[in-house]
């Protein structure tokens, strides 16, 4: 069975006002000093974040326990510093972001000026296992359209710097900012894959090869696809389903190009920006882009078609149940941002919406 790994940032705020504090050196260092937690946390670009990674797991059990835990610790570590954490995609108060001191950070804020400092938005990364680069980008090039609904399901930032969007994952257009960042066209080879990051380099527009900031890439550091299309999510066992769904789409993807179906006729990028743009726009409470049709169709329809297209491979993990009764949940109680703007609604603070994402950030799966 195929591994999955789930990396989640995290904000940093005040518990009393909601506030992001960049407070991520001081949780760092406490983390580091902590035997169980010293290679689990990291530094983000901004000081108002934190990083955490599990480990590869190929029990959703087990990688749902890891995400409670690590969660669970940096809220512990955070506490020591007079800080919370909350999964939020952004931040609904207004904030300066403060970036992290590094080499490579300067580099950033040299080069890109004011989105550097825009930058401090949460997403969650899913890493699934191939077993080589050539089965890795014979799945890049089949799940292509298959990602934004996977925005759609994790939406958590319809506010930002103390404005309502108008968007239900508002960190999908700023995240857009950067150069490189959004759909691909289809690759064909690894040999293809590569030439064409590597030419991405030598424009000097990007620093390296991990600045290819792709939907979906082949990780430089595993043998895995990296998924990166998704919002941290709120609740703990949002991002357990994400990960359910990036490991069906990577195992029908490769049993397709092991049985030699070739992909289908290929979106093009501007259509694939379009249904990126109508999923971070309407999230779960709109139409989306059908990805076989690229036409509007209400969001529970292609989510289903999504659950339809992946039945074999969820059902050949133990995964089938788990994720309709997640998808079922959400639909029914609604993803971060629906949630976020039920809180706003009710009580017209985007205090109270931090507050109350970071409380459904601590809690139990089931306990919300």
């Amino acid at each position: 069975m195929r591994t999955v790994g789930v990396e989640e940032e995290l904000l940093l705020v005040d518990p009393e006002t909601g506030d992001p504090r960049a407070l991520s050196a001081a949780v760092l260092a406490r983390a580091e000093r902590d035997p169980a937690d010293s290679d689990v946390f990291e530094k983000e670009l901004h000081g108002q974040m934190l990083e955490f990674a599990t480990h590869p797991q190929s029990s959703l059990a087990e990688l749902q326990k890891e995400i409670v835990r690590w969660r669970a610790d940096a809220a512990r570590h955070a506490a020591g510093t007079g800080a919370a954490v909350t999964a939020l995609a952004t931040s609904p108060l207004p904030v300066s972001p403060k970036v992290s001191t590094s080499e490579r950070y300067r580099w950033m804020v040299e080069r890109y000026g004011l989105p550097t400092q825009e930058q401090m938005v949460c997403g969650c990364h899913v890493h699934v296992s191939v077993e080589s680069d050539e089965e890795g980008v014979a799945v890049l090039d089949r799940i292509r359209n298959w990602l934004p609904v996977l925005t759609a399901l994790s939406a958590n930032s319809p506010f930002w710097q103390g404005k309502e969007t108008g968007y239900r994952s508002y960190r999908r257009q700023v995240w857009e900012r950067w150069p490189s960042a959004g759909p691909t066209e289809p690759f064909g080879t690894p040999e293809e894959y590569h030439r064409r990051t590597d030419a991405m380099v030598a424009t000097g527009a990007i620093l390296d090869r991990h600045m290819a900031y792709y939907d979906a890439r082949l990780s430089d550091a595993y043998p895995t696809v990296e998924i990166r299309v998704s919002d941290v999510c709120m609740d703990a066992d949002t991002p357990v389903l994400i990960a359910a769904l990036a490991r069906g789409l990577v195992e029908t993807a490769a049993t397709q190009w092991r049985s030699g179906a070739e992909p289908a006729s290929p979106a093009s990028v501007s259509l694939m920006k379009l249904a990126a743009w109508q999923a971070s726009r309407s999230g779960l409470d709109g139409d989306l882009l059908h990805p076989l049709t690229f036409r509007p169709a209400p969001a529970r329809e292609v989510v289903d078609a999504l659950l339809e297209h992946l039945d074999e491979a969820l059902g050949d993990t133990g995964d089938r149940d788990l994720a309709h009764r997640t998808v079922d949940r959400l639909f029914k109680e609604g993803n971060g941002a629906r949630v976020q703007w039920e809180v706003w609604e009710k009580t017209g603070s985007l205090r109270d919406v931090v507050l109350e994402s970071v409380r459904r950030t601590a809690a139990e799966p089931g306990a919300r």
